[in-house]
């Protein structure tokens, strides 16, 4: 139920009224044109708003009507401000409001606060923050700022984990299954299923030209996966949910997984995998890129080319050897290996990235594209069964 605004000159036509109203909270500021006053909840949403998009206070008998307010440095306020726009707008918008703030009132300054941290909504662009702060964190709030981490984590795990298992695990099982199997590994079900066109219907019988079959439990082939990721400081939500993906992977057994992370340095985070918490308080946020340096180790750990996916996520701005880059993807991608390059892994949209690097990738076979997560098991699916990868369309 809304709660009823006055007007200063109201009108008879309460759909007048509504879109008034609308306007005054659009355009802010009571010389706005539309002579309608604010009261209540609408009064406390327009505050909110005025504290993050119109600046610093001006004293009292300057404001006018100029939509006027500010944050300030002042935590307890910032806390304040936090509580409300909670109150007044829903998750979604919060989330939005909180990345305004950060970037245009320096209120990553004050996340190092544990009561700042207890008061914000949880979200990847503010894991990302906090990642990049982690140095600066003072002892009192480090143990509060894991919990904000862990939470966005447990609940990307919620909505990402199922999923992937099941779709890889059929991507998996696709994979062993052979066309020349011996009789006792025979799929029954399967093999009537892809003969049906071949029913003789006079000798009421199927005619099994092509047979279906698992390969036996012994010679199942076990995949091997190599995250890749980029931790340039423009990367950061990539980060989280390759964090998140790669535990997921690491915890299914038909499936080797190994996590790299680089800016100008390599750092190998395998061993963390069991908790992407861990994962991601290991990375390090900013700094430059060098892509050829982390491809030279990934290669290095290439033991069955023709069993391997690597994932490369990253804008692709080099900062290392340019031709050494392409050439090492050229030279894994000859051995049999299944190279994928993500420009991004967020839900952000189109991703800023070198358009040069990414042509010079599509030539090799190696399209390079922006993946959802709600997409990434499917990509994954399909490079582990060796098909033409599903490229999103406008990538």
């Amino acid at each position: 139920m809304s709660i009823p605004t006055a007007a200063t000159t109201p009108s008879s036509d309460p759909e007048t009224d509504q879109r008034l109203r609308r306007w005054r909270l659009v355009l802010g500021g009571e010389a706005d044109g539309t002579g309608c006053r604010l009261t209540g909840r609408d009064a406390g949403m327009d505050r909110a708003l005025a504290a993050l998009y119109r600046g610093a206070p001006a004293p009292a008998a300057s404001r006018g009507g100029a939509r006027s307010a500010g944050l300030g440095g002042s935590a307890p306020q910032v806390a304040r401000w936090l509580g409300d726009i909670r109150t007044y707008f829903p998750t979604s918008v919060v989330q939005l409001m909180q990345q305004d703030a950060i970037s245009r009132l320096g209120l990553d300054r004050l996340l190092l606060e544990p009561e700042m941290l207890e008061a914000v909504e949880p979200d990847v662009h503010l894991v990302g923050t906090l990642l990049s702060l982690k140095h600066a964190l003072p002892e009192t709030t480090r143990e509060t700022a894991r919990m904000v981490v862990g939470k966005v984590v447990a609940e990307l795990e919620r909505r990402l984990a199922d999923r992937t298992r099941a779709t890889l695990g059929g991507a998996l099982d696709r994979s062993a299954r052979v066309n020349r199997p011996r009789h006792r590994d025979i799929d029954w079900d399967r093999t009537i299923r892809a003969n049906l066109k071949n029913y003789l219907p006079e000798e009421r019988t199927i005619v099994p030209e092509r047979l279906v079959g698992y390969a036996r439990a012994q010679r199942a082939v076990k995949k091997d996966v190599i995250l890749c990721i980029d931790q340039s400081g423009s990367m950061a939500a990539s980060v989280v949910h390759s964090a998140v993906f790669g535990a997921v992977l690491a915890s299914m057994r038909s499936l080797d997984t190994r996590l790299v992370v680089f800016d100008t340095s390599v750092v190998d985070l395998t061993e963390q995998l069991s908790d992407p918490v861990d994962v991601l308080f290991a990375t390090q946020l900013g700094g430059g890129t060098d892509i050829n340096r982390a491809l030279a180790y990934c290669q290095s750990r290439i033991t069955r080319p023709a069993e391997t996916v690597v994932v490369l996520i990253s804008d692709l701005y080099e900062g290392g050897i340019r031709h050494e880059m392409l050439r090492r993807v050229a030279a894994m991608k000859a051995a049999g290996v299944q190279f994928i390059a993500l420009l991004a892994l967020s839900d952000e949209g189109a991703p800023a990235y070198d358009h040069a690097h990414a042509a010079a990738l599509a030539t090799l076979g190696v399209p390079a594209f922006a993946c959802t997560p709600d997409a990434f098991p499917d990509i994954m699916a399909a490079a582990i069964e060796k098909r033409p990868l599903p490229v999103p369309v406008g990538s």
